[in-house]
């Protein structure tokens, strides 16, 4: 396998030709990278080769480092991808769902599939945090579901002394990825705790938090 090239950038700060100037099959190539990237840094972490990456999406190395120069940048698209497509399951359950809570249970599994928790270590080295797209990323995220949660709360079966970033913790936890930690059929497990986790949301409550509910921002700062 040849080494995976090594160069420093500011993600966003000279990125790659935006996908609308581009061609559909480079459109197809920059999406199959950008799918390939989120699965294989889930699963390997984000030291995973880049080179490797591109054989799983099916492209050459050029074709990779054309779209995205380096580590960092593919990293920033990745997390971007990440955050935008949960966001849509959090607003496809909103609008197709007649029972709020159902809406909200329907999300919490999406986001599990999204594997979410993956975006903790995605974010913990180089990238910039406070890049608008991601600034962007996270607030229609956090809008999405907080109008998810309202919802439920305001049909009264969602416990009140919860917010946003109370269900994203649980849900990064339990998807956080274990690379190399030799752990198997680990998603029977994840699954399992989910439905215990939806049943604590429900209310009534049948006891007291301790603290503050939690936000976003509160997880960015915290």
């Amino acid at each position: 396998m040849t080494a995976t090239r090594s160069r420093t950038r500011v993600p966003g700060a000279c990125a790659a030709t935006p996908p609308h100037r581009l061609r559909a099959d480079a459109v197809r190539n920059r999406e199959r990278i950008i799918g390939a990237a989120r699965e294989a840094m889930v699963e390997f972490g984000a030291e995973i080769p880049l080179d490797e990456i591109a054989r799983r999406a099916g492209v050459g190395n050029a074709t990779l480092y054309r779209h995205f120069p380096d580590r960092l940048e593919l990293i920033h698209h990745v997390t971007l991808s990440v955050m935008d497509r949960t966001a849509d399951k959090a607003e496809s359950a909103l609008a197709e769902e007649p029972d709020a809570f159902q809406a909200l249970r329907r999300f919490v599994f999406a986001a599990v599939e999204e594997r979410i928790g993956a975006l903790c270590p995605l974010l913990s080295d180089g990238v910039d945090k406070d890049h608008p797209d991601l600034l962007a990323a996270r607030e229609r995220l956090e809008g999405a579901v907080e109008a998810l949660m309202g919802a439920a709360r305001d049909s009264g079966q969602l416990r009140t002394d919860i917010a946003v970033g109370d269900l994203m913790v649980a849900l990064t936890q339990l998807t956080r990825p274990l690379p190399g930690s030799g752990c198997t059929n680990f998603d029977r497990f994840v699954y399992r705790h989910l439905v215990l986790f939806l049943d604590g949301l429900r209310a009534p409550a049948r006891s007291e938090l301790p603290g503050a509910a939690a936000t976003l921002e509160d997880l960015r700062h915290g």
